[in-house]
């Protein structure tokens, strides 16, 4: 059986998408730190929102008003979670 591009994009995209609920759901149950929690759940989100793109992307049928709406707010929850993940990537100095 040969892959398509199309079909290992949408693979890597359902991978990408598991992984990121995984995290959310590692944060809402095992972590107790409030910083490292919300860390989780960027990182989860960021996984999530980009594969949901992926997944538009590789789409055969014409984009939904749900795709476009998905494919406008997506970058704008991946900017603000990797914002936050960078404010938070390390204590500031002389703490």
């Amino acid at each position: 059986m040969t892959w398509s591009i199309d079909q290992f994009a949408t693979g890597v995209a359902w991978i990408a998408s598991a992984i990121g609920v995984g995290l959310w759901v590692w944060s809402w149950v095992r972590e107790k730190d409030a910083v490292r929690r919300m860390r989780l759940r960027d990182c989860g989100l960021v996984l999530i929102s980009s594969a949901l793109l992926l997944r538009i992307v590789a789409q055969e049928k014409p984009m939904s008003v749900l795709d476009w709406a998905i494919a406008f707010l997506a970058p704008l929850f991946i900017a603000a979670a990797l914002w936050r993940l960078a404010r938070t990537a390390c204590p500031p100095p002389g703490k």
